[in-house]
């Protein structure tokens, strides 16, 4: 384009200098995206300018006066999306999708959350806005001159080369890059955030419009794989509860690293140390959510699927027919309820809780909430179990009901009159508040043990403790790396999502506890469950297997495609030796890589295209295989070695 042709576009071209510049000093203070080498770094640094080229061409169809007034008020809508992935980026380490922003509903309940996340240093975020705006007052720039068609061709001619030869580069660097859709952070290092938009949005009418075009033939494959990858139960174990009442504490934000460990001379979690114990405790269990956290692992749980990569099931997918546990408990005399002392509209737990088949739910207005037992997210978690336990001692038995708990969540908030351990001392608030919002959460845990053994209740069920989904994200690494005492690499990430899952039952498990070393994670709960109460559930389509099965295949899979084995952890597209924590020999993973996405993508389809409403219409069960091809190379590879 001629010189001539950039003054009357000089407005636009300062906008988009200011936003790129802006956007790429984001990617560097902002998220944590891992660049290898140079030409990564340059593609990070040219990806957002093909997006910014084009928003702002839109306006060069306006009359004049109106031109750069658009252009103004895309880059006001472009700095506001770029500050919501930012202070979404902060908790959940993550980017946003359509999906997330659906999830509306939740805002009101995430004030304190929102309202930390924010940084005084945000306002720099509206620099370039203010000088935009004064500029916009100049007589220079109040009216632009239009340009002749063959200048716009010749504009967006240039936005065209500039994307494809940023997409070419990036397909050079990562082959098959667009179909890696669980993969955001590798979606928005190469193509940009606001690409990544753009790309979701797509994603989003495609999975939109599976659901009309499913049929019953779409889950005959995802059957036969179900079938053929089914594990025999523990047969020692196998009805040892039979006929118990099952209440699950889902320890919110729990992870693993802070079992068995001291702050100054003092237990981090007392209670639960002694509690395992006394009880079945899965050493190397993962939790497995996406961004749906908490409610992700209530799906989990309840159904033994994955969750979606994007957005949250409990919103994307509430009118979908689920055959979940309460259901199938139902067929036995069993009677289900959730306590959970939230709105029973938070994560749209009011209507998911009907679509799994729950009897009642007891929300906030079960409670008797009051400002003095409440802090941070709502009631304290020993006010919470100890008015629990007054509802569960009514409930008709048997019962599976699970109590999901609040006061360890973000921001970590904590009264001194409730503090049994001091913070750590780390650059991080929020690690350094994490502790003792876990020592005070340890101590509600062993409230409600002892509450609920004043009861009939307590001898006669299983009780089951699983960590929902990680506290501390990655963004706290450096205070971390101070904590666990050695450096975060990728493998160490994966290790970090190990959280605590530990199966009491009375009269049993005190008397021959167990400590059990095979890998699993939460879409291993609700077969555990069963095999404990001799619950036949063969006939069920789920991805989990009896993590106290002999047979179980010392496995899971992560919701972003990262997995681990007995030996080994894949994360990032490098296999790492468990042992040493170091990169090893890629072939080691290499049989487990096609299970690893056949199970996520079997998940995603019965999602997407609620098949589980077709499960039954192909009549006779599908012939059980032998053996698949995929179970061959792991059996393959393990004989070998």
């Amino acid at each position: 384009m001629r010189k001539k042709t950039f003054s009357k576009i000089s407005f636009l071209l300062l906008a988009t200098l200011f936003l790129w510049i802006k956007t790429y000093i984001v990617y560097k203070t902002s998220f944590d995206i891992k660049i290898e080498n140079f030409t990564q770094e340059f593609i990070l640094f040219i990806n957002p300018l093909s997006f910014l080229l084009l928003i702002f061409g839109f306006g060069l169809f306006m009359k004049e006066k109106n031109r750069n007034r658009y252009i103004f008020g895309a880059s006001i809508f472009v700095t506001a999306l770029l500050l919501a992935n930012m202070v979404f980026y902060r908790f959940f380490n993550d980017f946003l999708t359509i999906p997330v922003l659906f999830q509306t509903s939740n805002m009101g309940d995430l004030g304190s959350s929102i309202t930390n996340l924010f940084l005084p240093s945000d306002l720099l975020m509206f620099v370039d806005l203010a000088i935009l705006y004064w500029l916009l007052k100049k007589p220079t720039f109040r009216s632009a001159s239009l340009l002749t068609r063959k200048e716009k061709s010749a504009y967006f001619l240039l936005v065209a080369a500039v994307f494809f030869f940023n997409l070419g580069l990036a397909e050079t660097e990562r082959p098959q890059l667009l179909t890696r859709s669980f993969d955001r952070e590798m979606l928005v290092k190469n193509i940009s955030v606001y690409n990544f938009h753009i790309y979701d949005a797509v994603l989003q009418s495609k999975t939109s419009a599976q659901r009309a075009l499913a049929d019953s033939d779409s889950l005959t494959e995802i059957e036969n794989y179900v079938n053929a990858n089914r594990k025999a139960s523990n047969e020692d174990l196998q009805g040892i509860a039979q006929g118990r009442n099952v209440i699950l504490l889902s320890l919110e934000s729990l992870q693993s690293f802070v079992l068995n460990e001291e702050l100054n001379g003092q237990e981090i979690t007392p209670f639960l140390n002694d509690l395992i114990g006394e009880s079945y405790y899965f050493e190397n269990f993962y939790h497995q959510t996406g961004q749906g956290k908490t409610s992700d692992s209530e799906f989990i749980v309840d159904n033994s699927l994955y969750p979606l990569g994007r957005g949250a099931v409990f919103f994307t997918n509430s009118n979908n027919e689920y055959n979940a546990t309460p259901e199938i408990l139902k067929e036995s005399g069993y009677y289900s309820t959730v306590f959970h002392a939230n709105n029973k509209s938070f994560w749209n737990r009011d209507l998911m809780y009907q679509a799994f088949g729950y009897d009642r739910f007891f929300d906030v207005n079960d409670y008797n909430v009051t400002e003095e037992n409440s802090i941070g997210w709502g009631l304290k978690d020993i006010d919470f179990f100890q008015q629990s336990v007054q509802h569960i001692d009514n409930l008709p038995q048997p019962f599976y009901t699970r109590l999901i708990t609040l006061t360890n969540h973000f921001p970590f908030e904590l009264g001194e009159e409730d503090r049994m351990i001091d913070e750590f001392d780390s650059n991080s608030k929020t690690l350094n508040q994490y502790i003792p919002t876990v020592r005070y959460m340890d101590e509600a845990v062993k409230v409600f043990f002892e509450d609920l053994k004043k009861t009939d209740v307590y001898q006669n069920s299983i009780i089951i403790l699983y960590g929902d989904h990680y506290g501390i994200s990655e963004n706290h690494n450096v205070a971390m790396e101070k904590f666990i005492g050695r450096e975060i690499t990728p493998f160490e990430t994966v290790q970090l999502q190990r959280v605590p899952f530990i199966v009491h039952i009375p009269g049993v498990t005190d008397k021959d506890p167990k400590k059990i070393t095979k890998v699993a994670g939460q879409i291993d709960i609700r077969p555990t469950i069963m095999s404990l109460l001799g619950i036949d559930t063969s006939e069920q389509i789920q991805f989990g297997t009896d993590a106290l099965s002999d047979d179980k295949l010392s496995f899971t899979v992560l919701r972003d495609g990262s997995f681990i084995t007995e030996n080994n952890v894949y994360t990032r597209g490098i296999c790492y030796d468990k042992e040493t924590g170091q990169p090893t020999d890629q072939a080691v993973c290499d049989p487990y890589m096609e299970k690893a996405k056949q199970e996520l993508n079997y998940s995603d389809e019965i999602i997407y295209g609620d098949l589980l409403r077709f499960y039954g219409e192909n009549g006779e069960e599908t012939e059980v295989k032998a053996e698949t091809e995929v179970e061959k190379k792991i059996n393959n590879r393990a004989d070998s070695n």
